[in-house]
């Protein structure tokens, strides 16, 4: 797994790539907890790299949405693949989350 943030308009972006599972996840949560304590409240998770997601980095992204909506924050979600896709479709979280096609409509979309 890659994970890199940036500053970008209104959010942050924080680009999580390759593989989001068991093994991976821990740092993820990890990075994530670091950019919320550090103040983040509107945050963007680019997956347009993501191949793949288990349920354990499903478990993550539960998580950020929690964390953020403790601090009135907001959470996007932009550049699902088709293969990560299927497994938010089947795990209900395309219902759940704000799932914009690019990174610039999910910055358009924050309050």
């Amino acid at each position: 797994m890659e994970f890199a943030s940036r500053q970008e308009g209104a959010g942050t972006v924080a680009e999580i790539a390759g593989r989001l599972d068991s093994v991976t996840s821990p740092a993820c949560e990890q990075r994530i907890r670091e950019l919320i304590d550090g103040g983040v409240t509107s945050l963007v998770l680019d997956l347009a790299r993501l191949q793949y997601v288990s349920s354990a980095g499903l478990r993550v992204l539960l998580l950020t949405a929690k964390l953020l909506k403790a601090r009135d924050g907001q959470l996007r979600i932009a550049g699902v693949q088709p293969e990560v896709r299927s497994v938010f479709d089947m795990s209900g979280f395309s219902a759940m989350f704000q799932v914009e096609e690019s990174v610039a409509a999910a910055l358009a979309s924050l309050t």
